[in-house]
């Protein structure tokens, strides 16, 4: 709100002084952007003897105000208006909010006394008067929306086992109402509203005998001030008082504890509270029963509350007058306000549905809670989703239930959730899972999660819920064959799919996919229909026409990707990919022509950086179509024998397709001078192409490959112009690849201010490329921006991005990722001054059961050399860099030993290792501080001799050990 007259005055950013200048700005106020006449302003603002001058007294108070509130108002011949929409002024829109029924939102605008700073004038008594009342029916609408969800706390109605995970308590809740109408109800001491809400809000805590006792003191007090009786609320809370304490219900008692459900409930209680028919929908074995007779069993309902089971009646109306007793229901219910609970309505769905609206109708104080797998679909009603429990409440219902079938097992959270995960997180499968464990070990059952149809429940489980294919059949027994037939084509998707795909797949229209939605067997998530695994395995079919079909839309999805992942639209369309992972990768396993599918899936791939799932694909196409490419797929099966390990082909050789450049260089064929001779080549071929992305991409490849294996120096004149073609195009991708690289040859010559300049931006490109599982993702650059950081002296910056790459990599739970953060805070931890915590954390890396890179092994032991025992961590590295191709890596180990050489030794490594860098002299101040300390002691010839000595040893891993072997 721009202007607040509700309480003290407000005008959003400005401190209003002046008594009368609020005043003027309050009485605008109340007609924002109306005129408002001098002489209206002068009578009201002056109500007793106007000042001798009152034109210029009231200018001279306007222009007070519109140095205090600039830009409010606004002048006009007449007189002056507030210049703001009366949308925000707070007291026009509390009226608005209260007539539209929103009384919360309305109430939240309330401060204080309405028109508080023109208290003393006469032009604001009745309209403060109008607020303070509307305001009170407001409030008491409010109070009795509340209180039509609190429920008593008779034992009767209060369950005796609470559910596991309530988030509040509604019998304090209650309480809590309870003490806000004693207040109310001593300030307004004759207001009969807060009087009788006060006492339902006794009833509803079973204090009856009080309840009574209040109304025999307002009704006095209404004879003695006012002279008349009690009005038709009271009277009826009265008779509400006077009605047999017990609430009437046919609910069953509870036999299990109730898990996972507390926000349903509250949700549900909220809308039973608004509406007065609610309708839980959901897949079968959601749980819709349970939870709808444990919302009905926390409601106070005086009038009764009635549980209708129609899972074996043959008509809604008989079944009715059955639990009621008397055959005309509606005359039975007349006059009353009770909860009926139309339980499983699917099978009789129209009967239930004509049933309700009659009983809704006929009935004014009626409510109706339905379970059914398809809405009623009737005026007024309000759907309740009933979904699978999230995995953590799920695994929690597994390890209770797992408990109470063997008590002496413990069982994993993570098992747990695993085998919640299988289960699709319905809460009958889990039950029935767990019920099997009292005859067989947790591993067997796991081994029998694909069997989950078949699991069968306890002997008085009723037929439709003894398994779960048992409650699949009920719903497929109720579905037509169109819809059988659609159903059966949907299990060809995995990960769900479009309506697109589903109609030029399955070709299927929009109402029989809507009608398989309604009847809870498929759901839509955005912009996608998905099943529940469960279901799919039920519906299963053998379809291989359909799932020819399934291929051919998903490879002409991945060709038409294909050119816009080089482009400025790459975002977008890889976040289509990603939605159509499953599909991809079922689409590539059934298709007749995976070679034609698998070359537009190449590229994705390498900009994720998933180089294993790569060769893992590559080979299994070629396991299926041999060694002999079918004619037109040359380029495809070449690319997949080179990622086998096989030479590249000349159709590879002579691609300029993207997933052909390079492709040798990651699958790691030939000797490190094939890949640059390779690669060498492929630049200059492509050098003049017309495509400025494949120009660029040849660059980049070129660079990346010259800087690992060839002359490093050389490799900036080719990242620089790759980059500048990427951001050309607008490819991120290229960009960050390019930028990373640059920054590695900055930091290759010790210049690291250059190497976070550059890694800075790379880490924001990547970051606009999240959900891209690479392994030179954000997380990388953190770590990279930490360590450069901190050998620059910026200590305190490295600290925070290394923090940030560690909450990343505690998430990630990738432990080869938590590895490489503890190194570089080790790192930092041994520059800041703090040698044991990095001789913890480096240990506390090596011990890690995991996987990694034995360069990074070489780093973590260099810097457990400079803070513990140099000798067997130097021995390591060097050993671990004796089979390694990165010449940057060599050197970096090579520098790191030469620190704890004697002068001759140490400078012949530092001499291999600028050899191996391919630079002349370092910017690096830790390898320059080293260099002095050789060339002081061996003077500037012995130190030059002993570094060009040092350049030409062919194997100076091997070299360097020798002094480290002596005693």
């Amino acid at each position: 709100m721009r202007v607040g007259i509700l309480g003290p005055l407000q005008v959003a950013g400005c401190a209003v002084g002046g008594a009368r200048v609020r005043a003027l700005l309050v009485r605008l106020a109340l007609d924002p952007g109306r005129v408002v006449t001098t002489d209206r302003l002068i009578d009201d603002l002056w109500p007793g003897e106007a000042p001798a001058h009152p034109m210029a007294a009231l200018q001279s108070l306007v222009s007070r105000a519109r140095r205090e509130a600039p830009g409010v108002i606004s002048s006009h011949p007449a007189g002056y208006a507030l210049d703001v929409p009366s949308g925000e002024v707070d007291a026009w829109a509390f009226e608005r909010l209260v007539r539209a029924g929103d009384v919360r939102r309305a109430l939240a605008l309330w401060r204080g006394p309405a028109l508080a700073d023109a208290a003393d004038l006469p032009f604001a008594t009745a309209p403060a008067a109008r607020l303070e009342e509307l305001r009170l029916t407001a409030l008491a609408t409010r109070i009795a929306a509340d209180l039509s969800t609190t429920v008593t706390t008779e034992p009767a109605a209060t369950p005796s086992a609470t559910t596991t995970d309530a988030p509040d308590d509604p019998v304090a809740r209650g309480a809590g109402l309870v003490a806000e109408l004693e207040g109310l109800a001593a300030a307004y001491p004759l207001r009969e509203p807060f009087h009788a809400l006060l006492m339902r809000a006794l009833i509803a805590q079973s204090r009856r005998a009080e309840a009574l006792a209040l109304f025999e003191r307002i009704k006095a007090a209404l004879a003695e001030e006012l002279g008349v009786d009690p009005g038709p609320e009271l009277r009826e809370a009265h008779l509400e008082a006077l009605r047999d304490a017990e609430p009437k219900s046919n609910l069953p008692a509870r036999l299990t504890s109730f898990v996972g459900r507390s926000e349903d409930m509250s949700r549900l209680k909220g809308q039973l509270g608004r509406a007065r028919l609610v309708t839980l929908v959901g897949p079968g074995g959601a749980g819709k029963t349970r939870l709808a007779v444990e919302v009905a069993a926390g409601l106070h309902v005086p009038d009764g509350v009635w549980l209708v089971e129609l899972a074996t009646a043959t008509g809604v109306r008989a079944a009715l007058e059955g639990v009621l007793r008397t055959t005309d229901p509606v005359r039975a219910l007349r006059g009353t306000a009770p909860l009926i609970v139309l339980d499983n309505c699917e099978h009789v769905i129209e009967d239930a549905a004509t049933t309700a609206r009659t009983l809704l109708s006929e009935v004014a104080g009626l409510r109706i809670l339905a379970t059914s797998r398809e809405p009623l679909d009737i005026p007024g009603e309000t759907l309740h989703h009933v979904l699978p429990l999230p995995e953590g409440k799920a695994a929690e219902l597994f390890a209770e239930r797992a408990a109470a079938a063997r008590p002496d097992l413990r069982v994993e959270p993570e098992r747990a959730a695993r085998i919640c995960r299988e289960l699709d997180g319905i809460p009958l499968a889990i039950e029935l899972a767990a019920a099997r464990l009292r005859t067989m070990p947790l591993s067997v059952l796991v081994e029998q999660l694909g069997d989950r149809l078949a699991f069968r429940g306890g002997r008085t489980a009723e037929p439709r819920h003894r398994t779960m294919r048992a409650v699949i059949d009920w719903s497929w027994n109720l579905l037509s064959d169109r819809e059988r037939e659609l159903l059966r084509g949907l299990t060809v998707f995995s990960g769900g799919a479009t309506y697109e795909a589903i109609s030029q797949v399955c070709g299927a229209g929009l109402d029989l996919l809507s009608s398989l939605v309604d009847k809870s067997l498929i759901a839509v998530s955005g912009d996608r229909y998905t099943m529940l695994e469960t279901i799919r395995q039920y519906a299963a079919a053998d379809l291989p026409e359909l799932r020819q079909a399934h291929a051919r839309y998903y490879t002409e999805l991945a060709e038409s990707a294909d050119p816009h992942l080089r482009t400025g639209e790459q975002l977008k369309w890889l976040a289509v990919l990603d939605a159509e992972q499953g599909n991809l990768d079922a689409a590539l396993r059934h298709s007749d022509d995976p070679l034609r599918l698998i070359l537009p899936r190449f590229w994705p791939w390498i900009m994720r950086g998933r180089h294993r799932q790569i060769s893992e694909q590559a080979a299994s196409v070629l396991r299926r179509v041999g060694d002999t490419p079918p004619p037109g797929r040359e380029l495809a099966h070449g690319i997949c024998r080179v990622l086998a390990g096989f030479a590249p082909t000349d159709a590879v050789l002579r691609s300029d397709h993207p997933a052909a450049l390079n492709s040798w260089a990651l699958a790691g064929v030939g000797t490190p001078a094939d890949v640059v001779r390779l690669t060498e080549r492929q630049s200059a071929r492509l050098r003049d192409h017309p495509d400025l992305w494949i120009r660029s991409a040849a660059l980049l490849g070129a660079g990346i490959v010259r800087f690992e294996y060839g002359a490093v120096a050389g490799a900036e004149h080719l990242l620089e112009p790759a980059v500048d073609g990427f951001r050309t195009v607008g490819d991120r991708w290229g960009q960050w690849a390019g930028l990373f690289w640059l920054s590695l040859v900055a930091e290759n010559r010790g210049d690291f201010a250059a190497a976070i300049a550059l890694a800075e931006e790379p880490e924001r490109l990547a970051t606009e490329l999240s959900g891209l599982d690479t392994p030179l993702g954000p997380m990388t650059f953190l770590i990279r921006v930490g360590q450069l950081k901190g050998r620059a002296g910026d200590h305190a910056g490295a600290a925070r991005a290394l923090e940030r790459a560690w909450e990343s990599a505690v998430r990630s739970e990738d432990q080869a990722i938590v590895a490489r953060v503890m190194h570089a805070r080790a790192e930092l931890a041994r520059r800041t001054g703090r040698p044991d915590e990095a001789a913890r954390l480096l240990e506390a890396a090596l011990a890690l059961d995991v996987e990694v890179s034995a360069q990074l092994r070489a780093y973590m032991n260099i810097e457990l050399a400079r803070v513990r025992e140099p000798r067997e961590p130097l021995r390591r590295a060097l050993e671990l860099m004796a089979t390694c191709s990165d010449r940057t890596a060599r050197a970096t180990v090579l520098e790191g030993v030469a620190e704890h050489l004697e002068p001759e030794p140490a400078a012949e490594l530092l001499g291999a290792a600028r050899a191996l860098r391919g630079i002349g002299e370092s910017a690096d101040p830790h390898v320059n501080e080293l260099a002095a300390r050789c060339r002081a002691a061996l003077g500037e010839h012995g130190y030059r001799a002993a570094s060009a000595r040092g350049a030409s040893i062919p194997n100076p891993e091997k070299y360097a050990l020798r002094p480290l072997s002596s005693p």
